[in-house]
């Protein structure tokens, strides 16, 4: 296992290379870990604890001492910062990251053998990484073992795990193949899975969902305004029955006003005392007044 005693001087990123400079064999040694990284940043785009590491030097300490550096094609931690700085990560060096070795590494076995089967595992061990994957495509027959072999550490040792996808509960992700189209080249590729075995959409299907999901947003606004200007329609209407309704009051009290009037106007010149006209109309003298225009 790793081992956390610092040594008198230990050197940084800065100073320590950022890889082991060996070339890769063909580019899938690249595009598989980059395409599971791209689906990282899709389905975790809200969390700030992980990092996935594309052919990058690990370094790590062994019975306090500094060993050579690892260089996966790929490997996530879970429980570290996302970015260190603008420049990000030159390399994973483990006495700057809080001891916390990653917990999956990924090797591509290509054309030239690498040791991935024997010293490379024994190595992860020393490093302390929970799960191994080792990913054969195209050599598993010349090297005597499966496409897709999956390694758990248990007891200082690796137990070759079954079933596909692999469901980890260290990250609550499966990791499985399938064959689909991306970076144009329609082909097996290696993909994440949720718990119940469905895997998670490929940047370009990404890319649809959320043109779809836009469209979708956009076509339920235009719908939630649609109802807000029937609503407004209706409010309107309403307020404009009230108007009528008001006008049409409005007309009869005048009306009855003028009526009233006429009536008032002719009692009076008749000779009918004001204050009998008031009795009459249930008015007081001084509205009789106002309407002979008295006042």
């Amino acid at each position: 296992m790793v081992q956390s005693q610092p040594l008198l001087r230990l050197p940084t990123s800065e100073e320590l290379p950022c890889s082991d400079e060996t070339p890769v064999d063909n580019e899938l040694q690249n595009l598989i870990p980059n395409l599971l990284l791209n689906i990282l940043f899709l389905i975790w785009r809200e969390r700030q604890d992980w990092f996935f590491g594309v052919d990058m030097a690990v370094y790590y300490l062994y019975q306090q001492k500094r060993q050579p550096a690892l260089t996966p094609d790929g490997f996530l931690s879970i429980g570290v910062p996302g970015s260190t700085s603008e420049r990000g990560r030159l390399s994973y060096v483990l006495w700057e990251e809080n001891d916390i070795p990653p917990v999956l590494a990924i090797e591509i076995v290509s054309k030239h053998y690498n040791d991935e089967y024997d010293k490379k595992k024994e190595k992860y061990i020393r490093l302390g990484v929970k799960y191994y994957l080792i990913y054969n495509p195209n050599h598993w027959r010349r090297d005597k073992h499966q496409a897709f072999e999956l390694y758990r550490l248990e007891q200082g040792k690796y137990i070759l795990q079954a079933g596909e996808p692999y469901w980890i509960p260290e990250i609550g992700l499966g990791i499985g193949r399938s064959r689909v189209t991306y970076g144009r080249l329609e082909r097996e590729w290696l993909l994440w899975y949720d718990q119940e075995g469905n895997a998670y959409s490929i940047p370009e299907e990404a890319v649809d969902i959320e043109r779809q999901q836009k469209q979708f947003e956009r076509q339920r606004a235009d719908q939630q305004q649609q109802r807000a200007d029937q609503q407004q329609q209706r409010a309107d209407q309403q307020q404009q029955r009230a108007d009528q309704q008001q006008q049409r009051a409005e007309r009869v009290e005048k009306a009855l006003q003028e009526q009233q009037q006429q009536v008032v106007t002719q009692l009076f010149s008749l000779g009918i005392a004001i204050e009998q006209i008031a009795t009459s109309y249930n008015l007081t003298p001084t509205q009789v007044k106002e309407i002979l225009g008295q006042l």
